[in-house]
C-alpha cells in the first residue's frame, strides 16, 4: 500500500526528491523572492489587461501570467517582435501566452517589459 500511495504522489518520478527538496529550499529559504515574483505577476496581469491587442488574460496566483491575443494579432509576429526586444515567453497552442517572472528577472527588466507592452501596437 504504501508503494501505491507513493506512486498517487509522484513517486514513480526518479528525481522527485530533488524536486520535492528545491520546493522546500525556496519556501524556506527565498519567500521574499517568491513575493516580489508574484506581485511582478500580477502587474504584469494588470498591464496587460488595458492592452488593445490582448482578448483575456487568466487571473494570476504564482508568477506565471497566461494571456491570450486576438484573433486580429498574429501570435507569431507577437512572440518575435517581442523575442527581438529580449523578452521571451511561450506559445501554449491555440493563442495562448505564457510569461513567468523569477528571482533572477530584475526590477529593471520589469519596467522594460511594461513599457514596451504598454507601447505596442496590434501586430
Amino acid at each position: 500500500q504504501a508503494l501505491r500511495i507513493r506512486k498517487v504522489f509522484g513517486g514513480g518520478m526518479r528525481q522527485s526528491g530533488y524536486l520535492a527538496e528545491a520546493a522546500r529550499y525556496a519556501l524556506q529559504n527565498q519567500r521574499k523572492d517568491l513575493i516580489h515574483d508574484h506581485k511582478k505577476a500580477k502587474e504584469l496581469e494588470a498591464v496587460l489587461k488595458e492592452c488593445v491587442y490582448i482578448k483575456s488574460v487568466e487571473p494570476v496566483a504564482t508568477n506565471i501570467v497566461i494571456f491570450s491575443l486576438h484573433k486580429e494579432s498574429n501570435e507569431l509576429h507577437f512572440i518575435d517582435h517581442l523575442r527581438e526586444k529580449g523578452i521571451l515567453l511561450i506559445s501554449l497552442g491555440k493563442g495562448k501566452l505564457r510569461m513567468v517572472t523569477h528571482r533572477d528577472y530584475t526590477q529593471e527588466q520589469h519596467e522594460y517589459v511594461i513599457k514596451t507592452l504598454t507601447q505596442m501596437d496590434v501586430l
